[in-house]
């Protein structure tokens, strides 16, 4: 299939906002460096030294003890970088870990911090720029926006292809006295640098490969679904806009990329396009949120997350197909360009049209193992509710869903995943 979509269908309009608008307003946030390609890492040592001279490296134990961080820290010292390596970042950020890393990163009075793993260690880096620049607690900084100013210089060379977190202003932390992850989100936590190097992703396992890319096509379809905000929302009230001419052509180009490599990189991990070409997909998805935002399927992730210890790419891509079902109503236009996207328009009524787009997003995810319902996730029923309220919570991604949601819609989303009910009528 080819990667370059069809030409965009006239997008539906939200009550109250002008047609100009729809047409023609775009916003774009991204880091003022991004290096992208097959051993663009080697070009460390070179940026870093542009940014200052002590380094604080966030990783986790795997990479720590692997030749490719040596390699990365012996070129930090040759242009004049001298790094201390924290190696002991944990999956889903518990916030202790956090606290920890901050104790060495002032002791090491790095004037940069660089992430070098998954989602994990770039948002590690993120929350520790943040603190080294304004100081603790972190929880002060919860929400939209509440960060004060810039940060010290975040560089992010991601080794899986899934969270887009190189190219995002938020970073996910599981505070557990809250009882979900909790989501930090300001303009100024959008690395100064990023590096994205295909080569690191030759090693990820199928399962990993699943879990990240099943993130990356969640963001990329919840950026090209979420809310569509009137004009008189401005960039400087919102970190989040919702969709607009260019989180959607950032989206629309991600989806044609990770439909048709993500299920060959997930069966031939040794296939390099394809690893590159997911890549590339996973950084289109961080572009597109960075401006648009996510939705339900990430507001409801956050509680079964928690309950569940799933890898978050996997729980949000067993959400994804309910969520999209239960947002057709308000997304037909949107439904049937990704039908077209992934190859799927068959004709029919715009609805039928758009039923096949989500049914091709199901065919991916069924395509690298995502599992089909939340009782595969290990899930008890009755914990469905709990996930709903909970879910609730998360208010910045429940109000970018292009849908209104309450404690009744989530809990339908919620319990029609648990069933695995595709049928039901919305």
């Amino acid at each position: 299939m080819t990667v370059s979509p069809p030409a965009p269908v006239s997008p539906r309009r939200e009550p109250g906002e002008r047609a100009e608008h729809v047409d023609t307003f775009g916003l774009h946030r991204s880091p003022r460096t991004l290096l992208f390609g097959a051993g663009q890492r080697r070009e460390l040592g070179r940026l870093a030294g542009a940014y200052g001279t002590r380094a604080l490296v966030c990783t986790d134990a795997r990479l720590a003890a692997s030749d490719t961080l040596r390699e990365l820290v012996d070129d930090l010292g040759r242009h004049g970088v001298t790094a201390v390596v924290w190696a002991d970042t944990q999956l889903e950020l518990p916030i202790g870990s956090v606290e920890a890393c901050y104790a060495v990163a002032r002791t090491a009075a790095a004037d940069m911090v660089i992430g070098v793993g998954g989602g994990s260690c770039l948002d590690m880096a993120k929350a520790i720029a943040l603190l080294l620049s304004h100081g603790g607690p972190l929880d002060r900084y919860y929400g939209e926006d509440a960060v004060p100013g810039p940060t010290v210089p975040v560089i992010a060379v991601p080794t899986t292809a899934g969270t887009g977190s190189e190219a995002t202003p938020v970073l996910v932390v599981n505070d557990e006295s809250r009882e979900l992850k909790t989501g930090i989100s300001s303009v100024h936590l959008i690395p100064a640098a990023a590096i994205c190097d295909p080569e690191l992703t030759y090693t990820c396992p199928p399962a990993l490969t699943a879990s990240a890319g099943a993130d990356a096509l969640t963001h990329l379809v919840e950026s090209f679904t979420a809310i569509r905000r009137p004009s008189t929302v401005t960039s400087e009230s919102r970190v989040f806009m919702g969709k607009n001419v260019i989180s959607d052509m950032y989206a629309r180009w991600g989806l044609g990329l990770v439909a048709e490599s993500l299920p060959r990189a997930f069966r031939q991990p040794d296939d390099r396009r394809a690893r590159a070409r997911t890549m590339l997909a996973a950084n289109a998805g961080g572009q597109a949120l960075s401006v648009a935002g996510t939705a339900a399927a990430h507001a409801l992730q956050y509680p079964l997350g928690a309950l569940t210890h799933t890898p978050h790419g996997v729980g949000v891509g067993v959400l994804l197909p309910y969520v999209m079902r239960f947002n057709l109503p308000a997304r037909v236009a949107e439904f049937c360009e990704i039908a077209a996207i992934l190859g799927s328009d068959r004709g029919g009524s715009p609805r039928d049209v758009a039923l096949a787009g989500i049914e091709a997003v199901d065919r991916v995810l069924d395509a690298i193992g995502i599992p089909a319902t939340l009782q595969d996730l290990g899930l008890p029923r009755h914990q469905v509710d709990y996930v709903a309220r909970m879910g609730l919570r998360s208010r910045r991604l429940v109000d970018n869903n292009p849908r209104p949601l309450g404690y009744e819609e989530l809990l339908a989303i919620t319990e029609a995943a648990y069933t695995g009910d595709r049928h039901r009528s919305w």
